[in-house]
């Protein structure tokens, strides 16, 4: 069963986004692609800076499936 956790968007750098998980072993930002981040949550790349959004937790703890909260 996979886990879904809250996230939030701190920046954009170049292509990717800078995201932190509201997790308590989570212990630095990790870096995704920008546009897969946008098209899945449903939302233009330059909105994503600030938002706050969910998760999956898959394999090697990468983050997917994201959804607007």
């Amino acid at each position: 069963m996979s886990e879904r956790v809250n996230v939030k968007v701190l920046l954009l750098v170049g292509g990717e986004a800078e995201v932190v998980a509201d997790a308590p072993d989570a212990d630095a930002p990790a870096r995704y692609p920008a546009t897969v981040i946008a098209e899945e949550a449903g939302v233009a790349v330059r909105e994503l800076p600030g938002m706050r959004l969910s998760a999956v937790v898959g394999a090697g703890d990468r983050l997917s499936g994201w959804r607007r909260r």
